[in-house]
């Protein structure tokens, strides 16, 4: 009993399920990426399509996979639409950042609403909270909502 008992101590914990968003972009991923990066700091990976089989192809630099994560647990997504497949854009899909930091969450603001476009400023709402949405110069929706307390 013992054994299992130390056994099960220690295995490690499955990590937690995490939802993210997952971007297509028609061939400057690695630029949104790269400006996202600036915005919310982090650790960028990345992966050419000339890295999986299409060296000597106009495709070879693009991105077939990126990945940004951040020490405050952000995580973003993103690939170039890959060759023969269609890209669509559309504003179907809208990132969220919320917390209560808002020195934190005013400066991922300017940068990312600074060369998109407002469609809220960001500014105290109805419900209480300082909340704004943009679009970046990549064409994605940000939503911020700073939380406020009490």
């Amino acid at each position: 009993m013992a054994d299992a008992t130390r056994q099960a101590a220690t295995e490690e914990t499955p990590m937690a399920t995490k939802l993210n968003p997952y971007i297509s972009f028609n061939g400057d991923a690695r630029q949104a990426l790269e400006f996202y990066q600036s915005v919310l700091g982090g650790e960028l990976r990345t992966n050419t399509f000339g890295e999986y089989g299409m060296k000597g192809t106009p495709d070879e630099d693009k991105l077939m996979h990126g990945m940004l994560e951040t020490p405050g647990g952000i995580t973003i997504m993103a690939a170039d639409t890959p060759p023969n497949m269609p890209y669509n854009p559309g504003t179907n899909v809208s990132i969220s950042l919320s917390g209560e930091d808002d020195a934190e969450l005013r400066g991922y603001w300017e940068k990312l609403s600074s060369a998109g476009q407002v469609a809220v400023p960001l500014e105290k709402q109805m419900w209480g909270d300082v909340f704004g949405m943009c679009t970046d110069q990549f064409g994605i929706i940000w939503m911020v909502n700073i939380n406020q307390q009490g």
